[in-house]
């Protein structure tokens, strides 16, 4: 599998992201193309994660064709064959695209990111934590970190094209988006990860939060878009060992974070681009978390071939 920082495909490119690049196939249809570029606190890598690309498409695929019939999604295909053959353009970039690539029905993007929270966890426990709240509005007490929530609570937030989007409530989400919209995109939001929570847990892992996008298409439709409760868009633990009242290990780029928190507090890195240059094992151990996630998950292997 070829290793990707940067795509150059014969298709305009609308758009570059953190990870995903994204080419316009015509008004109907888009192609997302998940790079092996890898960000923390803000800040992209220089240095690729092997395979970490094709890990978020595959695992996005995995879990639209178990969706079908549940929420309409914007999925046309996730395989190099049926996509070069709905777009014949990209005969000759096949390797490139590889694995890494989604052939999509095009949507306009709702611009509110919708978080649900199956446990209380990260930014949600810090503000719990301190203030009792979520988005300033208050929660029970006695509520423990990493403690399961029931019912998941919905906590939508906003979509920042720079640094960490923001928890807002339900009556924000409102004011932007509408009453109909909001009850709808909370409603699908809440089938989506309960179908997902119940699947993983079979499969021995623990969805604790995730975050969904929408879209709605020039009919009209309401579409489930981009990723869907992959290791960078949700938090997976090990059903193994979960214990709540502390914070529990995860299937993505922690070993990257825990290493440039070495770096931060080490005065070695202030913070901001350009970060350090990753040493080959902080590379090779996140490249096999996501590549763990993807087998215990799926129950298959992501080879490299």
């Amino acid at each position: 599998m070829v290793l990707m920082t940067t795509s150059d495909l014969p298709l305009r490119r609308i758009a570059r992201g953190k990870v995903r690049d994204i080419y316009e196939v015509d008004a109907e249809r888009l192609l997302l193309v998940a790079t092996d570029r890898v960000s923390a606190y803000d800040v992209v890598m220089a240095e690729p994660i092997p395979m970490k690309g094709a890990v978020l498409t595959q695992i996005s695929a995995w879990w639209f064709r178990r969706l079908d019939g549940v929420v309409r999604h914007h999925m046309i295909a996730a395989d190099a064959e049926a996509i070069v053959a709905a777009v014949p353009a990209l005969a000759r970039h096949r390797a490139e695209i590889a694995g890494r690539a989604m052939l999509c029905r095009r949507a306009t993007v709702f611009p509110v990111e919708c978080v649900i929270r199956g446990y209380l966890s990260g930014s949600a426990w810090r503000e719990y934590a301190k203030a009792g709240t979520l988005a300033g509005e208050a929660l029970p007490a006695g509520l423990k970190e990493s403690g399961r929530l029931d019912p998941p609570i919905f906590s939508p937030a906003t979509k920042a094209e720079s640094g960490h989007d923001e928890n807002i409530t339900i009556g924000r989400m409102m004011e932007v988006l509408g009453a109909e919209v909001t009850a709808e995109l909370e409603r699908l939001t809440r089938l989506v990860y309960g179908k997902g929570r119940d699947v993983a847990l079979k499969q021995g892992i623990i969805i604790a939060d995730t975050k969904f996008e929408f879209g709605r298409t020039a009919a009209g439709e309401i579409l489930l878009i981009d990723e869907v409760m992959t290791p960078d868009s949700s938090r997976f633990w090990p059903l193994d060992g979960y214990a709540p009242g502390r914070s529990q290990p995860s299937f993505d780029k922690q070993p990257l974070r825990d290493w440039l928190d070495v770096e931060r507090h080490g005065g070695r890195w202030n913070g901001e681009a350009p970060a350090p240059s990753l040493p080959d094992e902080v590379v090779d151990t996140t490249s096999r978390r996501y590549r763990d996630a993807y087998r215990r998950l799926t129950g298959l292997e992501l080879t490299a071939a």
